[in-house]
């Protein structure tokens, strides 16, 4: 306890920080929440191949997530240095990148979608409404993925309300839209599943023009022009690629992880799909200041050690390691009490019913750990540069232990669905043991040169 902050000003600054960032992680989950409603209304068929589709989806968001996540720990530490021109390579690396990675997904959505949607499940119904929903979507790989790099930059130099007051706007858009495409209200066509993937997109356009719009026109923190897109970078590169490579690396590795449990899900049966994709929803719901913590600290983190203060930034990292312990502990706590009010909101099966609760409480228990595990490899550990660690454990863990048993439960031994889930979360279990020795050791704190 001696080893918490406890100056009043770091919690303003954290909270002035996260609280924004909880706001729009909460309003992305009202998104998902409300697509899941609606389609669900429509039988179990349309919500898993809308799902099993957006888990292809996933994979990319999560890559660009690597894509800003590692110019932030970039932008925030030149932020404290208060080097301007180093900021500025660093975003256009970050925005070069996540352009090449988009087309990438555009050509093989276009060229392969049954084959994408193949892999996820085996169910010629779904199959067929996840490739239709694939093809609407395909503009959104530009869209989302520059919005979603431009927020996270934002974010590490302060700016978190604007990313905010784009997704608030997006999310009533896509709302409206929903209701009128889904269901083919005020005259529009009857689209269903491509109904929400059309909702989605226009409510992308709105977001992107809000975030990419502020960034180049508005934003005087970073102070990137269009004039400046072109600039060189090439000094940068090699100091850029050794942070936040291995941060890409990481995140992409996870999210291809992720991918591979829906491709378990998918192969276990559209029952375990419909049943896991509540508890996905109200898994973002538990964890939704966790996501802000772990942002804001790993801003704050880079933000301090710009500034040379790296006893300060070990105090901070422990402060924020045992929050997240408490708040995994909250989370718990209410993934139980709603579990049963949101299971109602769904028109599905009994049998499916069944398997959702038993998959809160796995959850619930899985949350606790991974609450203090995403704080300290998303945000503390990783603002302090100590990327090439956290690759590591992140792929081994994950690829060694969770994937194998997690198909081994689902696939073989057959277990009930309590144990699939723990199994498939497990590294979560591992790793947040680990990193708590990692913040122990200092060996976190890494030097950045421009």
């Amino acid at each position: 306890m001696q080893l918490l902050v406890k100056e009043r000003e770091f919690y303003k600054k954290l909270t002035a920080f996260a609280l924004p960032i909880c706001a729009q992680q909460l309003i992305t989950m009202g998104v998902n929440m409300a697509d899941n409603i609606m389609l669900g209304q429509l039988g179990e068929v349309q919500m898993s191949g809308a799902t099993l589709a957006n888990n292809f989806i996933s994979l990319f968001q999560i890559m660009c997530m690597g894509l800003g996540m590692g110019a932030t720990v970039m932008v925030s530490r030149f932020f404290g240095m208060k080097d301007r021109e180093n900021m500025k390579r660093s975003v256009n690396i970050m925005l070069r990148l996540e352009v090449l990675t988009a087309t990438l997904f555009c050509i093989a959505t276009a060229l392969m979608p049954g084959p994408i949607m193949s892999l996820f499940s085996g169910e010629a119904d779904v199959i067929a409404i996840g490739t239709g929903y694939l093809l609407i979507s395909i503009p959104c790989y530009y869209l989302n993925g520059l919005s979603v790099t431009t927020s996270l930059v934002l974010r590490s130099v302060g700016k978190a309300n604007v990313p905010l007051y784009s997704s608030i706007a997006s999310f009533f858009l896509n709302i409206f839209c929903n209701w009128v495409f889904i269901f083919g209200h005020l005259g529009a066509p009857r689209m269903e599943a491509n109904g929400a993937a059309l909702g989605t997109l226009i409510a992308r356009v709105v977001e992107f023009l809000i975030t990419v719009g502020y960034l180049l026109f508005r934003d005087e923190h970073i102070g990137l022009r269009p004039r400046d897109l072109t600039m060189s970078v090439r000094s940068l590169i090699p100091e850029y690629f050794r942070i936040s490579i291995p941060v890409l690396v990481s995140d992409t590795l996870l999210g291809l992880g992720n991918t591979m449990t829906a491709v378990i899900s998918g192969r276990i049966g559209s029952t375990f799909v419909s049943a896991n994709a509540i508890t996905t929803v109200t898994m973002m719901l538990a964890t939704v200041i966790s996501q802000g913590l772990s942002q804001a600290s790993c801003a704050i983190t880079g933000i301090t050690l710009g500034e040379g203060e790296t006893e300060k930034a070990q105090r901070q990292g422990v402060t924020m390691g045992f929050l997240g312990f408490l708040v995994g502990c909250f989370g718990c706590v209410l993934i139980q009490l709603l579990a049963d009010p949101i299971i109602s909101l769904y028109k599905i099966e009994p049998d499916t019913r069944l398997l959702a609760r038993e998959l809160m409480r796995a959850v619930g228990f899985v949350v606790m750990f991974q609450t203090t595990n995403s704080i300290l490899t998303k945000g503390v550990l990783r603002g302090g540069g100590d990327t090439k660690f956290l690759m590591v454990m992140d792929v081994l863990f994950l690829w060694v232990a969770s994937l194998p048993l997690g198909a081994l439960a689902g696939l073989y031994w057959h277990l009930p669905g309590f144990w699939i889930y723990i199994f498939l979360k497990i590294d979560q279990f591992i790793k947040a043991v680990i990193c708590v020795y990692r913040l122990k050791s200092r060996k976190w704190i890494k030097v950045i040169r421009g």
